[in-house]
């Protein structure tokens, strides 16, 4: 891991190089508690990664989430509802930049994996893409703000999608 490059840090950075460094590290680790807290099913730990205003976007534009709770009840809804839904996450590679002492910037290259049971078949989704995240620093912890899943490929089963509803979403 490299040191920071303190020559073009933007004005509202006051931080050390060290302070960087871990303001980094955790961020990270916010969003490698965030899939795992999702995965586990561990709902009443899954608001207390994310600011009381974050926005989230997935599923296609139409699908855009405000707040703590809402997204918290929407993501439960969606691989835990009516149909239990097995996940798996994975974020890669991250491109954290610091913007001010309190705010930063990520995009993570992502693949997850969801199974569910549709009477006697299993559906699979295998997905890859990028999540484009914003943090802040919030009572001295960070948390995530905002994000966008953006997916660049799928594959699934051919009834995948039947246990939302709805046809495969637009990208």
């Amino acid at each position: 891991m490299s040191t920071p490059d303190t020559n073009h840090q933007p004005p509202s950075l006051t931080l050390s190089p060290a302070e960087q460094l871990l303001a980094v590290e955790e961020i990270k680790q916010v969003f490698a508690r965030r899939l795992r807290i999702m995965d586990t099913k561990q709902w009443d730990l899954y608001g207390s990664v994310h600011t009381e205003d974050v926005v989230s976007e997935s599923w296609g534009a139409g699908n855009r989430v405000t707040g703590r709770d809402l997204l918290a009840d929407a993501i439960r809804n969606t691989l835990d509802g009516k149909v239990f839904v097995t996940s798996v996450h994975h974020g890669h590679q991250p491109e954290i930049t610091l913007t001010s002492d309190t705010t930063a910037t990520g995009i993570w290259a992502m693949e997850d994996e969801l199974w569910w049971t549709n009477g006697d078949a299993e559906e699979h989704l295998h997905g890859y893409g990028h999540y484009h995240e914003e943090y802040r620093k919030v009572e001295g912890t960070w948390l995530i703000s905002y994000r966008k899943l953006t997916r660049l490929r799928e594959t699934a089963s051919p009834d995948f999608y039947d246990y939302r509803g709805t046809t495969r979403p637009p990208r």
